[in-house]
């Protein structure tokens, strides 16, 4: 009765093994970099927006999935913060910081399977702010690289912030 199962088993382990191997080979052909972009329009002042986004200790409370932000020493003048999550921990450093206008910030631990770079750009719109994110993002792991384009999407990480950030100026629950 055993040795009947011997070949599903074979079978499945090896359909499985194939499956990882196409994957692997279609992400070995996407590219490490990705560029997404988002936009939104809240009904707050350019300013208030701009401290919104800055304010990062107050990220939990807005924030899907994000359970704490604790401050690091600033490397270089630039202010850091490590951002916890129930999938980890992620450093994050400011790279410039226009009050009102501009934000760039960057992923700063080399050693994630991923990195990159945000740009945050604020202008003003008809009753409040238009906030544009543009993300250059890398993806090292090839695997890693065909889920967040063709399972994730690029873009996913950008859309939940804007949504995050519509509820949060609007006074809705997170």
């Amino acid at each position: 009765m055993r040795v009947k199962w011997i070949p599903i088993i074979l079978i499945a382990g090896g359909g499985l093994l194939a499956l990882v191997g196409v994957v692997a080979a279609i992400g070995a052909m996407l590219p490490v970099n990705h560029r997404a972009v988002g936009e939104s329009e809240y009904a707050v002042p350019r300013d208030s927006l701009y401290t919104i986004l800055t304010d990062v200790e107050r990220y939990p409370a807005w924030r899907s999935g994000m359970t704490r932000v604790v401050r690091r020493e600033p490397l270089e003048g630039k202010e850091r913060w490590l951002e916890v999550t129930g999938d980890g921990e992620i450093l994050y450093e400011r790279l410039e910081a226009l009050p009102g206008r501009r934000i760039v910030t960057r992923i700063a631990d080399p050693a994630l399977p991923f990195g990159g770079r945000w740009t945050l750009e604020l202008e003003d719109a008809a009753g409040g702010t238009r906030l544009r994110i543009t993300e250059d993002g890398e993806v090292y792991n090839p695997i890693f690289r065909f889920v967040s384009k063709y399972i994730f999407g690029h873009d996913a990480t950008i859309e939940t912030f804007l949504a995050d950030l519509r509820a949060r100026t609007t006074g809705a629950s997170k």
